[in-house]
């Protein structure tokens, strides 16, 4: 079994616009879909949520006021899970509530030394 990363990317946009009840339907289609890779025991690294703010180093030295402020999607968060292959990891992919606000699932095979 090899390990994937799922990367999810948004469009540029702020959850806390969301009604509470918007964002407790959000919530918990995102525990539904996280809890099926887990209840097959392919969560390989729990849920880890980015933080909107941060800072982006370049070459030479430049830093800037990120994530990425020139790009229209962010990364928002990742988990890590278990698939045979790229394919399999893939279909994990499918259902995860980032496709619902038009985002996407970036899948990459964790490298191994």
């Amino acid at each position: 079994m090899k390990e994937f990363a799922l990367l999810f990317r948004q469009p540029d946009y702020d959850y806390r616009s969301l009604s509470p009840k918007d964002m407790e339907a959000l919530t918990n289609k995102w525990k539904s879909w996280t809890g099926n890779i887990t209840e097959q025991g392919r969560m390989a690294g729990g849920a880890i949520r980015l933080a909107l703010e941060g800072k982006v180093l370049k070459a030479g030295g430049l830093v800037t006021d990120g994530p990425f402020v020139e790009i229209r999607e962010m990364l928002g968060s990742l988990i890590i899970i278990k698939a045979t292959d790229l394919e399999e990891a893939t279909t994990f992919a499918h259902g995860c509530p980032a496709l619902d606000f038009g985002g996407s699932v970036e899948i990459r095979p964790i490298f191994q030394y």
